[in-house]
């Protein structure tokens, strides 16, 4: 009994961290912006968390604080359109920042650590079988993404969005809420578009070399995520070639 309870132990062992390495990240998303007060610690907060293996954290700039005096150099218009998608799928009346969106199913303040640690077990505990999907560089530069069939074809259509990201910037903020401050960003999304659909069964997308070259220095993730902006259904990184 001994003998077979310490092979089943080493057979557990052996099996973990297989296990490990096929589920798929958490997607954390930052809502956030240099001219906002109250961000500094959810910067931070993301920055701890991209030391993470088991979450992707993605920092959104968005550009509706630029009125008040300073221009975040990473704010898009995509990053609150993003951002204001999630108002009908999380049910919300109003974006602001800073703001997590974890696995684009549950939202809290991004400062909030204990909250949004809470989401990301929560996300953890309840992962079900991911959908395969594949990031893979080809000779000439293209990037080749392989999404697998699903199996629970209720989760489809959903979006394939390429994201771009950087490594960490240290900013001078010379105006602004945060005048005087030095901004330090990690994961600031500089690329985001939608490359297709999937529509429940096996697909490949190849995004040429031109279209992924130079659009962040950190990594390019792609994200399939149900239609609607619902939740996302895989997640994969690759670092930039």
């Amino acid at each position: 009994m001994r003998a077979r309870s310490s092979f089943l132990l080493i057979a557990m062992l052996v099996a973990a961290p297989a296990a490990a390495e096929d589920r798929q990240p958490v997607v954390v998303e930052l809502y956030t912006s240099q001219g906002c007060s109250s961000c500094p610690p959810a910067d931070a907060y993301l920055g701890e968390l991209a030391q993470r293996s088991d979450i992707l954290p993605l920092a959104f700039h968005v550009d509706y604080w630029n009125y008040i005096g300073w221009s975040d150099p990473f704010a898009k218009p995509w990053a609150g359109a993003r951002q204001r998608g999630y108002l009908k799928s999380l049910d919300e009346r109003y974006v602001y920042t800073p703001q997590i969106v974890v696995d684009g199913a549950a939202q809290g303040i991004g400062s909030d650590r204990d909250a949004i640690d809470g989401l990301i077990r929560n996300a953890i505990a309840h992962q079900t079988e991911p959908l395969d999907l594949e990031l893979r560089w080809r000779e000439d530069g293209a990037l080749l993404v392989e999404v697998g069939a699903g199996k629970s074809p209720a989760k489809a259509p959903a979006d394939i969005w390429l994201i771009g990201y950087d490594k960490p910037h240290e900013t001078e903020v010379l105006r602004g809420e945060n005048a005087g401050r030095t901004a330090t960003d990690y994961q600031a999304v500089r690329a985001y578009r939608r490359i297709g659909a999937w529509p429940g069964w096996s697909l490949e997308l190849t995004v040429p070399r031109d279209q992924v070259t130079g659009i962040g220095t950190g990594g390019i993730a792609v994200l399939v995520q149900t239609a609607g902006q619902g939740p996302v259904i895989a997640a994969r990184r690759i670092d930039p070639r």
